[in-house]
């Protein structure tokens, strides 16, 4: 599967932040108006309120599917879209080139972080998400102790804490949760 780079934002996933995970069959021959249309939906999309970001990624060949990601700030966010004139007139405007959706998945909160693009497995339960984070955050927790906090030792309170949060948020998001979800994938959905 090769992924089209159309992402026009990146926010780390937070509590309220809603991805849909969107698969498509499109008809062969018509690759290159679906990805026109592709486009052109998730552009409109962005320009909705609470709208983080988005993706395309292209199909693998054969039967396998397209996947368009969208990011909302909330449910709210999502919903707006969902219900939105503008949606209802691009699917209007599909022109036959592909079939309908061939299946959906709506993440929230830390789903983002075990979410693989293309599966159609749930997510682990939260008690094992929650001690895959414990994981992550552990050892960037301990370091950051050893090599960060001295440093910071000058700055006021807020300062401090918001440099720690900046660093500790990057590290967990591309760094430590991938490697502990890869590591732990058989476990958290066997």
């Amino acid at each position: 599967m090769t992924a089209v780079s159309l992402e026009r934002s990146t926010v780390p996933a937070d509590t309220g932040e809603v991805t849909l995970l969107i698969a498509r069959r499109v008809d062969p021959g018509h690759e290159a108006d679906f990805e026109r249309w592709a486009k052109g939906i998730l552009e409109t999309a962005a320009t909705f309120p609470g709208h983080l970001g988005y993706g395309l990624f292209r199909s693998s060949g054969g039967d396998a599917p397209w996947f368009l990601v969208h990011r909302f700030r909330d449910s709210e966010a999502c919903r707006a879209w969902q219900e939105s004139p503008e949606r209802a007139a691009w699917f209007a405007d599909c022109r036959g080139h592909h079939h309908t959706e061939i299946a959906r998945r709506t993440l929230t909160g830390m789903e983002t972080w075990f979410a693989k693009p293309g599966s159609t497995r749930l997510a682990p339960p939260r008690w094992k998400m929650a001690i895959s984070a414990t994981l992550a955050i552990y050892p960037i927790s301990v370091l950051g102790g050893f090599f960060l906090m001295p440093h910071l030792t000058t700055f006021p309170i807020l300062v401090n804490s918001l440099i720690t949060a900046s660093v500790f948020n990057v590290l967990m998001t591309y760094v430590a949760m991938p490697a502990v979800s890869r590591l732990l994938r058989s476990w958290l959905t066997p």
